[in-house]
């Protein structure tokens, strides 16, 4: 899979762009603040509805302008798509596939897969619990597109269950609010239902794809560490008390791949006895929910833990260590995609800044031979030579095809050269005959 063509109009900083890409590596280079990152962040929206920089839409719409435009072309070993997506300031933004609308705009997930390294991916590793999440539904929906509207449907019933514990006021507070308080408790039994049902699902999904991302994300740390260094290790924690029984071998459902776990459960047996644990852990929690209106139990408070070397990475492992996990994940993410199918694309987004020159030259090695890959970078020194190919600079928001930057070292010995012809000796000089003493006469020569 890769794109041959992405055109932008009204998107962030470019009024109209039209850019020609190839299979291999795509270089944009150019100072900071000049729009490399924009042309990347267009790709992925593409591939994924959502911008891994802004949690809304507004900011992607060129100040202006009322509406944004994004057109990627597509190639795969099948066939060839276009998606063409607008963004529009206070209305719905629409999508079209091929130029077909499409009714729902999350139809099109899953027509370009990429994997997006940026130097926000350190907050997979410092940061909150929902960015871990947030990462583990991102990759869930890519590997699975029906995942997303599994994961549409839980935030829907979470957000409606969580208005309602609102609703119903604190204990011993004004009359109104206890009549209120009774209603909500003869409510949540139905709504308990609904979220254990939905949340069970993305449940299991986030387990068994934390399963299958294990052995990648332990081998992808190795290469990007090295030296021995980790071993790292990722485990799925529940928000309540009931786990799951070890799921070695069990491979996402609704890839076409789900299995038995070792215990012999199916796919359904597991959604069917995460729904009952989930609605057991909300009864236990129920008068705390009243009182604190917050739900307290489900996916949405569930963590993907992360350690190096029995430790936990979030407080105990250093920049070096975080950064190594932190593309140790993404590393990880691209090895699942590209398992029985075509390459996702790959974007690195001036991640070799923040790399020192080991780490560089360990993710190019390890980068290079996917199908299609995309770099920004604001100093073309930072990026190793072994990642060469088209070469564009940005400039205000403007594209100018350069050169290629320096070919790699070749590996061919150079010819020997010829050593350089020998200097002839001087002829011998004849020493002079010795100076006769004053009032004495030379001797003369022995006759032959």
């Amino acid at each position: 899979m890769h794109l041959t063509r992405l055109a932008l109009t009204d998107f962030r900083s470019y009024v109209d762009a039209n850019v020609p890409l190839a299979p291999g590596v795509t270089i944009f280079s150019g100072q900071n603040g000049e729009g490399k990152t924009n042309l990347v962040e267009a790709v992925g929206y593409a591939a994924t509805l959502a911008s891994h920089r802004a949690a809304q839409d507004a900011p992607l719409i060129r100040k202006g302008a009322d509406q944004a435009i994004i057109r990627a072309a597509i190639s795969t070993a099948a066939n060839d798509a276009l998606v063409e997506i607008e963004l529009n300031a206070g209305r719905a933004n629409r999508v079209r596939l091929n130029r077909t609308p499409l009714s729902r705009p999350r139809d099109v997930l899953g027509v370009l897969r990429t994997v997006l390294f940026a130097p926000e991916d350190l907050a997979l590793v410092k940061g909150d619990p929902g960015d871990r999440r947030r990462f583990l539904d991102d990759l869930l929906v890519a590997m699975a597109p029906r995942y997303a509207a599994v994961r549409a449907d839980y935030d829907r019933v979470l957000k409606q269950r969580t208005a309602l514990l609102k609703s119903a006021g604190p204990k011993g507070g004004p009359k109104g609010n206890r009549e209120s308080r009774e209603t909500v408790t003869a409510t949540l039994d139905v709504w308990d239902a609904h979220l254990a049902r939905t949340g069970a699902e993305l449940l299991v999904a986030r387990e068994h794809l934390v399963t299958a991302l294990r052995p990648h994300v332990e081998k992808s740390y190795a290469a990007v560490a090295g030296d021995g260094r980790g071993p790292a290790a990722i485990e799925y924690k529940r928000s309540f008390e009931s786990q799951p029984p070890d799921q070695a071998g069990a491979v996402l459902a609704g890839t076409g791949q789900a299995g038995k776990d070792e215990a012999g459960a199916t796919h359904g047996e597991r959604v069917r006895a995460a729904e009952q644990a989930l609605r057991e852990a909300l009864l236990e929690v129920r008068a705390s929910e009243l009182d604190r209106g917050v739900c307290l139990a489900g996916p949405h408070r569930d963590e993907l833990e992360l350690s190096v070397r029995g430790l936990p990475a979030r407080g105990y492992a250093s920049h070096g260590e975080s950064w190594s996990l932190a593309l140790a994940l993404r590393l990880a993410s691209f090895d699942l995609l590209r398992t029985g199918r075509e390459d996702p694309v790959l974007i690195l987004d001036d991640v070799f800044a923040e790399l020192d020159a080991g780490r560089r030259d360990r993710l190019a090695a390890l980068v290079a031979e996917a199908e299609q890959v995309l770099v920004t970078a604001a100093v073309l020194e930072d990026i190793p030579s072994l990642l060469t190919g088209a070469h564009f600079k940005v400039s205000a928001g403007t594209l100018t095809e350069a050169a290629p930057p320096r070919e790699p070292a070749p590996t061919a010995e150079p010819a020997p050269t010829a050593e350089p012809a020998p200097t002839a000796e001087p002829p011998p000089t004849a020493e002079p005959p010795p100076t006769a003493e004053p009032g004495t006469a030379p001797e003369a020569a022995d006759a032959p």
